[in-house]
């Protein structure tokens, strides 16, 4: 068996720039994220399919991609982002400013300091790996693009490395920045984070 490449792509910057956006906010590309993911993919195309998380600031470029260079795209609903229930539209300064000792309590403790009306972590994660399970499953042998959140690649990353939930907000995830999940008989590793091709 050959191996399987599944490369994850953060969004680029939205409109609004910085702030928790979760899945009930759906704000498009501003042109800097636009430029951001044109420049982090360059000309370079080695990828067979494109699956999308069905929020804009993903999918608008995934359909870009794939339409110029003539690539199967598809849409999977589990790669949209964690929901961040009342935190969504807020910036980390305002949390900061009018929620200090919850949004620190978050960050000592994402699994069990949600924001209020949060989706839970665990099923989070656990609704992201089945998808990255089908990916591996569906494309075997093959060299895949998703196009996700930060919150995604780092509840895949936290799955390939067999690691606790409760670091996930530790991993650095940059807009536009490349994750590549190398998978051999060997099993799955992770080849880079944050890479531009």
């Amino acid at each position: 068996m050959g191996e399987t490449i599944i490369d994850f792509i953060r969004h680029g910057e939205p409109v609004g720039g910085r702030a928790f956006r979760g899945h009930r906010i759906d704000d498009p590309l501003s042109d800097k994220g636009w430029q951001q993911m044109r420049v982090a993919v360059g000309e370079h195309c080695p990828w067979s399919h494109i699956i999308s998380s069905p929020l804009q600031r993903c999918k608008a470029f995934a359909d870009e991609l794939a339409n110029k260079n003539n690539l199967t795209i598809s849409i999977d609903d589990r790669f949209k982002e964690v929901g961040f229930g009342d935190w969504e539209g807020k910036t980390p300064d305002q949390l900061q400013q009018q929620r200090l000792d919850e949004y620190n309590a978050f960050y000592a403790d994402p699994i069990n300091h949600r924001p209020p009306g949060a989706e839970n972590l665990n099923n989070f994660i656990s609704r992201v790996v089945s998808a990255y399970q089908d990916v591996t499953d569906r494309y075997l042998g093959q060299h895949t693009l998703v196009v996700a959140h930060a919150g995604v690649i780092r509840a895949v990353i936290t799955h390939v490395l067999h690691t606790e939930p409760l670091g996930l907000y530790k991993i650095k995830v940059n807009n536009a920045g490349i994750t590549r999940i190398r998978i051999s008989p060997r099993g799955a590793m992770l080849e880079y984070l944050n890479h531009t091709l």
